[in-house]
């Protein structure tokens, strides 16, 4: 593990992306616990990229058109949809203090599927991971699996502080009706915007 990889990670982890702004979204629509719950789900989300990657089957998407456009398509038609489910969902930011159990299953299945249809990752993992392996390392395996476990604690480390950011300030950012609804267009807007950085 070297202080380079950590400072690199921790820049990825913490520029804004759909994990982020969905984590942010939950901490303000659901609270503290509801913000654990995405940043737990978006940091599962990173799990198959990074298999595909160590697999190398992160290779053969980046080499076949076909599949990376099939799951391009599939991450933005999912930005999309979350786009227009949060503009439409008048009562996203409710002020229960505590979500239910079917809204904690469904907060934790979004957040897994805004990161799981993410081709960008597994891209990211394979151009990555490599950079810090060195050639002559006897275990090249294992050390790309030690250092997606330390990539995922820092996702899950910084988005929950995201969350828990968003969750204290929500009672006082959401007793506004006005407030209300331009955040709800500006998490619809940023959703929407995102699919065009989609690669």
């Amino acid at each position: 593990m070297t202080l380079e990889f950590l400072l690199t990670s921790l820049v990825i982890v913490a520029s804004p992306g759909t994990g982020a702004i969905y984590t942010v979204a939950a901490g303000l629509s659901g609270g503290a616990r509801a913000s654990l719950v995405a940043a737990f789900g978006c940091t599962l989300g990173i799990v198959p990229h990074m298999l595909a990657a160590i697999s190398g089957l992160a290779a053969l998407l980046h080499t076949s058109a076909l599949a990376f456009q099939i799951l391009k398509c599939l991450g933005v038609a999912y930005l999309l949809y979350m786009a227009w489910a949060m503009f439409r969902d008048r009562g996203m930011l409710s002020l229960n203090d505590e979500a239910s159990g079917k809204s904690v299953r469904q907060v934790i299945v979004s957040a897994i599927l805004v990161n799981l249809l993410n081709p960008k990752l597994s891209i990211f993992f394979f151009a990555f991971l490599p950079q810090f392996v060195r050639p002559d390392d006897t275990a090249p395996v294992s050390r790309m699996l030690e250092l997606s476990l330390v990539f995922m604690a820092l996702t899950f480390v910084i988005f929950a502080a995201y969350g828990a950011f968003a969750a204290a300030v929500r009672r006082h950012v959401i007793s506004n009706v006005s407030v209300q609804v331009w955040m709800r267009r500006g998490f619809a807007a940023a959703f929407a915007g995102l699919d065009r950085f989609a690669i």
